[in-house]
């Protein structure tokens, strides 16, 4: 982000934000990613998709089979993967697909690109 305004507004989500409980993508506007995911119940995903999978750093949460460069001794976030409730994951994402639940469900929040 290129001002702390930015920073700050994203922290607080004053830059939008979205909750999903179904199996159905969460997709910014134009010129946004998703930042953050706060799981409300534990949450699997269908799909995670990098805002730029060519880094590693921005791939590293994205459901994958793999990245070079991401360091070692990780293991790869798979449709498996199991994130408890009340965690959040900070990350570039321009769409994200939980598995349905209507115990729960995601909320994502959104920032500029």
């Amino acid at each position: 982000m290129a001002n702390t305004n930015d920073l700050y507004m994203a922290s607080f989500g004053q830059h939008g934000n979205a909750f999903q409980d179904t199996n159905a993508a969460v997709t910014p506007d134009s010129g946004m990613i998703i930042c953050a995911i706060t799981m409300l119940a534990d949450t699997t995903f269908t799909a995670m998709s990098a805002a730029d999978a060519t880094t590693a750093a921005n791939a590293s949460f994205a459901l994958t089979s793999g990245e070079t460069g991401a360091g070692s001794g990780g293991v790869v976030i798979d449709s498996s993967t199991k994130f408890p409730a009340g965690v959040t994951i900070y990350g570039r994402w321009t769409s994200v697909t939980p598995t349905a639940d209507a115990d729960g469900g995601i909320i994502c929040y959104f920032a500029p690109k």
